[in-house]
């Protein structure tokens, strides 16, 4: 069964790395996300309710996430991934590191066997 792999990435300035390592590990395509956490997005915002406009400058100086995922076929060695990852990342049981989660996958739409992942 074809698997989902996710990683939520905390430091953005790491996703080029962590995409050539992926690429060396054999991932022909992924996809990217900016995303922010549900901490990010409360705290310290509550605090400025009348100046929607300096919330908004602040709000833009945030620091995001890149979110990172990608189809693998069953046979694919996550485990590599995982510790190839780490070595881009540090141990991604560190805090302020990221999250690395993998789910099956029932159902691949566009996914060729062999070669590229997806269908072009």
């Amino acid at each position: 069964m074809a698997k989902l792999i996710l990683l939520v990435l905390d430091n953005p300035d790491q996703t080029l790395a962590v995409l050539e390592t992926w690429a060396r590990a054999g991932i022909s395509g992924a996809t990217i996300l900016e995303s922010s956490g549900l901490g990010r997005q409360l705290v310290g915002r509550d605090d400025l309710p009348l100046f929607p406009s300096l919330r908004a400058v602040l709000r833009s100086q945030e620091r995001m996430h890149r979110t990172l995922f990608s189809v693998v076929p069953d046979a694919f060695d996550v485990a590599g991934l995982v510790r190839a990852t780490e070595e881009v990342t540090g141990p991604i049981a560190d805090p302020h590191t990221g999250i690395f989660i993998v789910l099956p996958v029932l159902e691949v739409f566009g996914l060729r066997e062999g070669g590229h992942l997806f269908a072009e």
